[in-house]
C-alpha cells in the first residue's frame, strides 16, 4: 500500500503499523507515528511502553515482524542496516554519556567529524579551515567554546551529555533520537538542556524520550504518550496530562 501523498511530503520520519514481538510479547503493537521536518516529539510512557524499542526500529537494530519505517523520499529503514541507516542521517544518543575523557573538548569532537578514521589517525591528521569552523559553531551550540581544551574527563555530567549532542550533531544528521537526557543533570543543566534542543530543532529534527515532566514542560512541543506498544495519546503536554486515560495508565499510578 502506497504512503498518502500528504504524509509522505509532510513527514521525515514516519513509522506506518509497526509491530515487534519478543517470544510472544508485543513490544510495539500496530504503532504509528509522524514526525515532520524540524519537529521536536517528546515521547513519554510507562516503563515497558516501547519506547526503547521503537527508537531500536528506528536505527535498524531491531527489525519489526510487521510495518514499515519509511524516512526522507521513501525510504524504507527495515530494509537497511544500523550502519546504512546511521550514513543516511540518522542519528542516536544513548542515556549514558560515551565521550572518551582522556580525551579534550576539542579532540573528541573532531574524532567525531571524522568517523571513518582510526582514533590516532584522526587526531594527527589536520583539520582544514571548513572542519575547525565547524568544530566551532557546535563548541558554541554546546555551550562548551571556554572548555574545549580541557579533558573531557573533567566535564560534569550534563556538560558530557552536552558534549556528546554535539558529537553527534558534528556528523551532520537529520533526525536525532536522543534518549533521557534530563537524567541524574542539576536543576539548572535540565534547563539549559531543553534550550539547546530548541536550538538544535531549527534545523533538526528530534525525537526525545523521557521521565522527567519537568524537562518535557520546558522543551514546549508535541508530546506523544506509548503504552503496551501503542500510541495512547499525542498533544501538548497539558493536553496529555488532562487526558483521562493517560493518568490511568502513566500519570496518575
Amino acid at each position: 500500500m502506497a504512503i498518502p501523498k500528504h504524509i509522505e511530503q509532510n513527514s521525515i520520519l514516519y513509522l506506518d503499523g509497526v509491530t515487534v514481538s519478543f517470544d510472544g510479547f508485543k513490544a510495539l503493537n500496530n504503532l504509528s507515528l509522524i514526525l515532520k521536518p524540524g519537529e521536536m516529539r517528546a515521547i513519554i510512557g510507562p516503563n515497558g511502553a516501547g519506547k526503547t524499542t521503537m527508537m531500536d526500529v528506528m536505527t535498524g537494530k531491531v527489525k519489526p515482524q510487521e510495518g514499515r519505517v519509511i524516512f526522507r523520499d521513501n525510504i524504507d529503514l527495515t530494509q537497511h542496516d544500523e550502519a546504512a541507516i546511521a550514513n543516511m542521517g540518522i542519528g542516536r544518543k544513548f542515556q549514558k554519556p560515551t565521550v572518551i575523557e582522556s580525551l579534550t573538548v576539542f579532540e573528541n569532537l573532531e574524532l567525531a567529524l571524522k568517523g571513518n578514521r582510526r582514533i590516532w589517525d584522526a587526531l594527527f591528521h589536520r583539520l582544514d579551515r571548513t572542519q575547525k569552523k565547524r568544530i566551532v559553531e557546535i563548541l558554541d551550540t554546546i555551550g562548551l567554546r571556554d572548555r574545549q581544551q580541557e579533558l573531557a574527563g573533567a566535564l560534569s555530567h550534563g556538560q558530557k551529555q552536552w558534549l556528546e549532542i554535539g558529537m553527534l550533531m558534528i556528523q551532520g544528521p537529520e533526525v536525532l533520537l536522543i534518549d533521557e537526557p534530563a537524567a541524574g543533570m542539576t536543576d539548572a543543566e535540565t534547563m539549559q538542556t531543553a534550550e539547546l534542543f530548541k536550538a538544535i530543532a531549527k534545523h533538526h529534527s528530534l525525537v526525545v524520550v523521557e521521565h522527567d515532566m519537568e524537562f518535557v514542560k520546558a522543551l514546549d512541543c508535541p508530546v506523544t504518550v506509548l503504552h503496551e506498544g501503542s500510541v495512547l495519546a499525542q498533544g501538548t503536554l497539558d493536553q496529555v496530562q488532562n487526558n483521562q486515560q493517560v493518568i490511568e495508565v502513566y500519570l496518575g499510578r
